[in-house]
């Protein structure tokens, strides 16, 4: 049996557009130079913060379960767009930078690999599309 997300979006006015995920609102907007007034992000970008998000509580959930002890992680998603109609994603690179002492890379690689090859169901979505690639930095504190 599979389970159902339900999401709510509701128009408010020239090109911004209010959905409500579980109470949560988010506003998505144009550009001025599109018709809106960049009131919220535009929605293709939130495809690279959903990949984000996804891989990001993936990752972090298995360092923790590893005893990893990382002080930050942030991931940056860079998304090509084509160039002709439709507009749409024909690659996405994410780059995992981890912050810490001596952190185990061979134990950061396999987070990433676990979370890119069975947890993330955004990437596994993705990848049927498009080329998805990653790498790791890691900066010692």
């Amino acid at each position: 049996m599979s389970d159902k997300h339900i999401i709510r979006t509701e128009w408010k006015g020239n090109m911004a557009f209010e959905a409500d995920i579980n109470g949560h609102k988010v506003t998505m907007d144009a550009v001025p130079e599109a018709g809106g007034n960049d009131l919220g992000p535009g929605p293709k970008k939130l495809m690279l913060v959903a990949l984000s998000g996804c891989t990001g509580m993936d990752v972090v959930s298995i360092l923790k379960k590893m005893r990893v002890d990382i002080e930050k992680c942030n991931i940056e998603v860079q998304g090509d767009v084509t160039h002709d109609h439709p507009k749409q994603y024909y690659k996405m690179h994410v780059i995992y930078e981890f912050t810490g002492k001596k952190l185990p890379l061979d134990k950061l690689q396999k987070a990433v690999r676990m979370s890119e090859e069975t947890y993330c169901g955004v990437e596994a979505l993705y990848r049927k599309a498009i080329e998805v690639t990653s790498e790791i930095k890691v900066i010692e504190s």
